[in-house]
């Protein structure tokens, strides 16, 4: 039993030595009536509180004595405040949202709290929960959280900038047929990086049933097959290209101001690899969004192989400091249901900018959402179509620096060729698997 529910145990069993039990106290907390009544906390920023509020209400309608009190607060903010303190913090939420790789680690520190969660996907219209997003969000027999969206990277594109540069937009693009300033993509950040070796199926990071890691990159070149070797081939031609034109692409500091301006209408850049949250940024730097087109990110190739992204997103827990209170877990399980209740997903999107899994395309395309949240909501739900699922394994956290590490050394070292910044890139994950053993 987790360690957090044989603490609540025993400090029920010592009250109960104190008080007796089926004290007076005991029997007001239980509702005579067997009404659902307590008070627990939803963590939500500022702008989805307004939705929240309604989805409260509809709580209330069918528990009318509960109560739900929302913690104003950023989503990372709120989860810093948890993985820095416990779950017992009365900062802490009692419902909350995390990253679906977040799963594991919030489990290890048992942070989550176990409920119906197969049950309640059943209801909210998920045909294939327990082979898709609920295989996420399970640790061993436990179902820990319920899909709050799905998320991934897609392709923005300057019309305008793809006009001048000859790119037909209503066509496949070969990256390797691109100009170095034609396709901007931060390739020593893992968030983007993934993209592309996604695309040839290369396994970062992974852990067997024994418990080992293991990763492709600790193979030398050689034993790579030709595709991987192949990507290798086209990113070292792309950092070489922007070493020898000085731009700041390779800088992680300036990378991304470097592609803010260089997106710009009659900037040059045609293509920008980035996720849905940047379209209001992009709108205003395409002539307000009039040259702006969204793409799935697969409309991109690598030597023929489609970039891929992960099928990433947010998920929504139970602080696992409620989970023996049998009236705050019914409210919290009901206030979930409510907040990714498909019937609302439009307003949802409005809201908070997420895609539900479990709502069709076409519910959105036949809402009243703009146009231009229209062709994001349906790049993002393409280009999740082709995506790979998210690891959630804790350790998939030390890949991040590991990778940009080995990507960023190639403007130090200056390989000359492929096999020589590809031994960076060995170099580094090596030393990864030798911390992780």
């Amino acid at each position: 039993m987790k360690k957090f529910i044989s603490f609540v145990i025993a400090a029920v069993l010592m009250m109960t030595m104190v008080t007796g039990c089926g004290s007076d106290k005991s029997k007001k907390e239980t509702n005579e009536n067997g009404e659902v009544t307590g008070k627990i906390s939803v963590q939500a920023e500022k702008a989805w509180v307004p939705y929240y509020e309604q989805a409260i209400a509809r709580v209330k309608e069918k528990y009318p004595k509960a109560e739900v009190e929302i913690v104003e607060i950023g989503v990372f903010d709120h989860l810093d405040i948890l993985n820095s303190t416990d779950a017992t913090n009365k900062d802490v939420a009692d419902v909350f949202p995390f990253g679906l790789d977040g799963v594991g680690k919030l489990d290890k520190n048992d942070n989550l709290a176990e409920f119906d969660a197969l049950s309640m996907a059943e209801e909210l219209g998920y045909s294939d929960f327990e082979s898709g997003l609920g295989s996420m969000l399970k640790i061993d027999d436990r179902y820990l959280a319920i899909p709050y969206n799905i998320e991934t990277l897609i392709m923005f594109a300057n019309k305008a900038n793809a006009k001048t540069s000859g790119i037909d937009l209503s066509k496949n693009i070969e990256f390797t047929d691109l100009k170095a300033q034609d396709m901007l993509a931060i390739l020593h950040n893992g968030w983007f990086g993934v993209a592309f070796t996604n695309s040839v199926y290369l396994d970062l990071l992974s852990q067997d049933d024994s418990g080992e890691f293991h990763s492709d990159l600790v193979k030398d070149y050689t034993s790579l097959v030709k595709e991987q070797q192949d990507l290798f081939e086209a990113m070292f031609n792309y950092w070489k290209q922007h070493n020898e034109a000085g731009t700041d692409l390779w800088d992680k500091n300036a990378s991304n101001g470097y592609l803010d301006s260089a997106f710009m209408t009659g900037n040059g850049t045609s293509l920008r690899l980035d996720g849905p949250w940047a379209t209001p940024s992009l709108s205003e730097k395409t002539d307000g969004g009039k040259d702006l087109e969204i793409l799935p990110i697969n409309s991109v190739t690598v030597n023929g192989d489609p970039l891929a992204h992960w099928q990433a997103g947010w998920a929504l827990g139970i602080n696992i400091r409620i989970q023996e209170d049998k009236n705050k877990m019914t409210i919290a399980q009901e206030l979930i249901k409510q907040i990714v209740n498909p019937e609302h997903a439009v307003e949802l999107f409005k809201a908070t900018g997420k895609i539900l899994p479990n709502v069709t395309a076409e519910k959105y395309q036949e809402s009243d959402l703009e146009d231009m949240d229209k062709a994001v909501i349906e790049a993002v739900i393409k280009s999740y179509e082709k995506a790979v699922p998210r690891p959630v394994i804790p350790e998939w956290d030390n890949v991040w620096g590991t990778w940009e590490n080995a990507i960023l050394s190639w403007s130090a070292v200056k390989p000359e060729n492929v096999e020589d910044a590809y031994k960076q890139v060995q170099a580094s994950f090596k030393a990864m698997l030798d911390t992780l053993k």
